[in-house]
C-alpha cells in the first residue's frame, strides 16, 4: 500500500510550549491507524495541523502526493480530508439531516443543495440515524451526536477521515456499534486516522 498521508518532521509551538516536536508518520491508503498518547500529548493539535487549523512552525504535510502544509481548512477539505471533533457541537437548531447536508455541501465535489440532501439521506442510513433525520440535532444523546458528527464528515465523501476521540464517552455497546461503522467506512475505501 502506498502512503496517502505523509507527516514529515512537524513542529508546532504555542509561545514557549512545544506542542509537537519533530513528529513524522505515514498513513497508507486503506489503513485504519490509531494515534495514541496521554492527555496533552498533542494528538488533537496534530489533527489541527493536518487539516489546516494551525500552520506548523516546521515540517510538511503531503496528502495524495501533494504538499498541503499550511493550506486553510476549506482547501484541505476540498482535497479530501474530513474530520470529527473531540467535543461534538452540532448545529443544534438545525435538524439532523440539515447538519449532514451542510457537510455534503462543503465536499470536494461541489454538490448542489438537492444532491447534498440525497447524500445526507444515504449517510444517515449508513450511520443508523435515518429515523432521527427530522429531529433537532440538540435533542440527540451523546452517542447519537457522535454518529451525527461522523455522518457530517462522511457526507463530504472524503478520501481520508480524521476521527478525534470518536469512541470517548460511549458505553461498550455504543463502542461496538461505532467500531463496526468505522470498519464499514474503511471497506468503502476511506482511509482512517483516529485518536
Amino acid at each position: 500500500m502506498s502512503a496517502l498521508l505523509q507527516v514529515e518532521k512537524i513542529v508546532k509551538l504555542f509561545g514557549g510550549l512545544v506542542a509537537i516536536d519533530n513528529v513524522s508518520f505515514e498513513v497508507a491508503e486503506g489503513q485504519i491507524l490509531g494515534l495514541i498518547g496521554p492527555n496533552g500529548a498533542g494528538k488533537t493539535t496534530m489533527f489541527n495541523v493536518i487539516n489546516g487549523v494551525y500552520p506548523p512552525h516546521d515540517g510538511k504535510i503531503i496528502f495524495g502526493g501533494e504538499k498541503i502544509t499550511g493550506l486553510p481548512p476549506y482547501q484541505v477539505a476540498k482535497r479530501g480530508i474530513a474530520r470529527t471533533h473531540q467535543i461534538v457541537r452540532p448545529l443544534g437548531e438545525l435538524t439532523v439531516k440539515e447538519n449532514v447536508t451542510v457537510g455534503a455541501c462543503f465536499s470536494r465535489e461541489n454538490l448542489s443543495l438537492a444532491a447534498a440532501s440525497r447524500v445526507a439521506d444515504e449517510v444517515l442510513e449508513f450511520v443508523g440515524l435515518k429515523e432521527r433525520s427530522e429531529m433537532l440535532a440538540s435533542k440527540l444523546n451523546v452517542a447519537q451526536k457522535k454518529r451525527l458528527e461522523l455522518a457530517r464528515a462522511l457526507a463530504a465523501h472524503p478520501k481520508m477521515l480524521l476521527l478525534d476521540e470518536v469512541l470517548a464517552g460511549l458505553n461498550p455497546s455504543e463502542v461496538a456499534l461505532m467500531v463496526d461503522v468505522i470498519r464499514k467506512i474503511r471497506a468503502q475505501g476511506v482511509t482512517v486516522l483516529m485518536i
